[in-house]
């Protein structure tokens, strides 16, 4: 089981974290959601919960609940910049189908 990151969405989440002055790290999870039936949800976390698996990449903590992990294992966290826009950008092996907005994805 892994979890990692670009080192682009590393120095993203280390200024975040310094920004926000406080956090241990960043969780990932997966909801019910979109047209193609999960999203990927982000939030950054104070405290790891006991069944939480942590990954650490690149200095940085990723936290994942054990349900999510089951649709996230092997996924690579990036930040990418698109012309004027940017945001974290997911690339996840699980993944069978993506909607055309980004937003969900179908195992």
């Amino acid at each position: 089981m892994s979890i990692t990151v670009t080192e682009k969405a590393a120095r993203h989440i280390t200024r975040s974290l310094e920004r926000r002055g406080k956090g241990i790290g960043l969780r990932l999870a997966v909801k019910t959601s979109g047209c193609s039936g999960y999203a990927y949800a982000l939030e950054f976390v104070d405290e790891a919960q006991p069944s939480d698996q942590l990954f650490d990449s690149r200095g940085v903590r990723i936290v994942v609940d054990p349900k999510s992990l089951a649709l996230l294992d092997g996924t690579e966290l990036d930040f990418v910049r698109e012309g004027l826009n940017e945001g974290f950008k997911f690339n996840n092996p699980m993944a069978k189908a993506s909607c055309g907005c980004g937003e969900s994805f179908a195992v």
